[in-house]
């Protein structure tokens, strides 16, 4: 029994498809499906059903999933192994961020690492914090860092970073002058929204209910999928709009936004470290997840 054919097998339970496995290991999608078919003529059971939509695996598929995970998983925990015992560290992170983490708190992170460890190569990628918690539970990423935390059972979610948002408004805003406004009084100003699914954006909408207003009564004049670019349309005068501090903490000191409290709370936010439960992440992934925990603030 190859370990590439077990590896195939579940790759096409993860993703739920053939197409997809295949993309994921950087083979055509009939050198997986012969994957398949050989591993079950070798084991004389039907290990895969193919539906419309999707593929899923059959009851024996399933018991059989949980047993090749762990052979896949000890096969690289040799190999880490080994590489510790030499004193070489090796491997790829695969994981996925929101906008704010991604972009302001992680590349420092993941760069003193990479002293620490430079043969360990990293991918980050950066999208809604929904779009990221997809991922990791398809098995597409291992680790994800999101903005927001809800009701998914099947992820295991660490509170590991802190950020505070603020109201960041043109400089000739004619709220730019005082220190802060009431949450009530934004409901007939311009508001540039964030996307749907993304970590602000939730957050936004649980302040809200908490002080018992509705996201839907803000004046929304856009809608625009990334920090960077609501950053942009605020310097443009297009709107005001709820943005983490760091993100804007540049232009706050270059004099191009201002900052205002809302209220005279301070509006907090956690960030969450996620991996798919009952699924054991790859050793390399496992030394970064601690170094994330350690360095949590």
């Amino acid at each position: 029994m190859e370990i590439r054919k077990l590896d195939a097998f579940c790759k096409v339970v993860e993703c739920k498809s053939f197409t997809r496995a295949a993309e994921r290991m950087l083979l055509s999608q009939p050198t997986v499906s012969e994957h398949i078919r050989s591993l079950e003529g070798e084991l004389g059971q039907k290990l895969l059903d193919r539906l419309s939509k999707e593929v899923v695996p059959t009851p024996v598929g399933k018991l059989f999933y949980g047993y090749a995970s762990k052979i896949l998983q000890t096969q690289q925990e040799a190999i880490q192994a080994v590489d510790e015992f030499i004193g070489v560290l090796t491997g790829r992170i695969v994981m996925g961020s929101g906008t704010i983490p991604g972009t302001y708190i992680l590349p420092q992170l993941i760069a003193r690492f990479r002293i620490m460890y430079p043969a360990i190569k990293a991918t980050l990628k950066i999208s809604s914090s929904r779009t990221i918690a997809q991922k990791v539970l398809e098995g597409e990423l291992e680790l994800g860092v999101v903005g927001a935390k809800w009701n998914e059972k099947g992820l295991e979610w660490r509170e590991i970073f802190s950020d505070e948002l603020c109201l960041a408004v043109h400089p000739a805003h004619h709220w730019a002058s005082v220190g802060s406004v009431k949450l009530e009084t934004l409901l007939g100003e311009p508001f540039i929204m964030r996307e749907f699914g993304s970590g602000t954006r939730e957050v936004i909408k649980k302040i809200f209910v908490e002080h018992g207003l509705k996201e839907s009564d803000l004046e929304e004049v856009a809608e625009i999928g990334s920090t960077a670019a609501i950053k942009e349309a605020v310097k443009a005068g297009i709107g005001v709009s709820i943005l983490s501090r760091c993100a804007v903490a540049d232009d706050v000191a270059c004099g191009r936004i201002k900052a205002l409290d809302i209220g005279n709370h301070v509006m907090k936010r956690n960030f969450y470290l996620i991996h798919r439960r009952r699924r054991a992440i790859s050793p390399v992934a496992s030394f970064f997840y601690d170094y994330l925990c350690e360095h949590s603030k």
